[in-house]
């Protein structure tokens, strides 16, 4: 059997899938194989698989695009491997990571299925380079989450502390990813954390402090669908949810943050500050909404948003002056 079989789901990204590709064949171990499944592309991607010539690269083929998540569980469906890792196909992983995940793994009892790891954005240019630094320090003011185990990540994924990126991160036991179901394929957004979720019904994960994948921001889902996949997947947990918001998780509000970020990223400002009134912000989180606030200048008059801004900014003031 196939040590581990790397699941890369795609859809027109001729561009990014080489890179995505060649960093899961360049890992240390040499006992993997890479399953691409191409979701219906129209554009180069049957010739970029083309060119591989790997007996390892094992393409499988939609013929209509049918989202992501089912993409994903094509590729188990088909892998051999003793364990899966999900790679996005904009994304990319150091050679060590497969290496280090399954080294967490090995001294460990049958109880630990999986491991994940840290990433990394490619947040390029002064900009980017100023709000790295900016959430570093800001980071440094808030609790460290539990990261690896069982039951006691449940409340930290839940309320977004913790972000084991499936897609991207997650090397699992196949027999429990198939257990498990896949991914949810009626969620367009939360899907990560939600297939983790059920994961840790079976057992724990285990965690490797280091920023094995290297993530690349291509688009997120229009707010509004954010907002009903937010309102599906917490229903979905709600007794998770009144568990361990009663244990003092910041849940809901967490998800009221995420959506009102999205808002202020498509310049819906008015409904953005009526998600983020109800948002469990840190300040950590500040550089994440000044960021998004700034590209949703682009899309509103000035004059609006700078009355809008200096609105946000009073709240924010305001909430973190009366938490000293």
């Amino acid at each position: 059997m196939t040590r581990v079989s790397v699941i890369i789901p795609t859809y027109n990204r001729a561009a990014t899938l080489p890179r995505a590709i060649d960093s899961a064949l360049a890992q240390t171990i040499d006992d993997l194989e890479v399953v691409v499944v191409d979701d219906g592309s129209t554009d180069d991607t049957e010739a970029v698989l083309a060119e591989y010539e790997d007996p390892r690269v094992r393409p499988v083929i939609h013929a209509t695009n049918r989202g992501a998540n089912v993409a994903r569980n094509t590729g188990l469906e088909h892998a051999r491997g003793e364990y899966v890792a999900f790679l996005d196909s904009d994304d990319e992983w150091q050679p060590a990571k497969l290496e280090r995940q399954l080294a967490a793994l090995e001294d460990r009892s049958s109880d630990w299925v999986g491991a994940y790891c840290g990433t990394a954005y490619d947040l390029s240019g002064a900009s980017g380079r100023l709000r790295s630094v900016a959430a570093s320090v800001l980071a440094r003011s808030d609790d460290e989450p539990t990261k690896e185990g069982g039951e006691e990540l449940i409340g930290e994924i839940l309320a977004d502390n913790v972000q084991p990126g499936a897609g991207s991160t997650l090397l699992v036991r196949t027999e429990v990813a198939r257990e498990v179901g896949g991914f949810d394929e009626d969620l367009d957004r939360f899907q990560d954390p939600e297939f983790c979720l059920r994961v840790l019904e079976c057992g724990n994960l285990a965690y490797v402090d280091a920023a094995l994948v290297r993530r690349n921001e291509t688009g997120h889902p229009p707010a509004d669908v954010t907002r009903t996949a937010s309102r599906q997947y917490l229903s979905a947990y709600e007794s998770e949810v009144e568990r361990f918001e009663a244990e003092g998780y910041e849940i809901r509000s967490r998800h009221e943050l995420i959506i009102a970020k999205r808002y202020f990223a498509e310049g819906r400002f008015l409904r953005a500050l009526w998600h983020f009134r109800k948002a469990g912000a840190s300040p950590r989180t500040y550089p994440g909404v000044c960021w998004v606030a700034g590209a949703g200048l682009r899309r509103r008059s000035r004059s609006i948003v700078a009355a809008l801004v200096a609105l946000l900014v009073a709240i924010t003031l305001g909430r973190h002056t009366r938490s000293e």
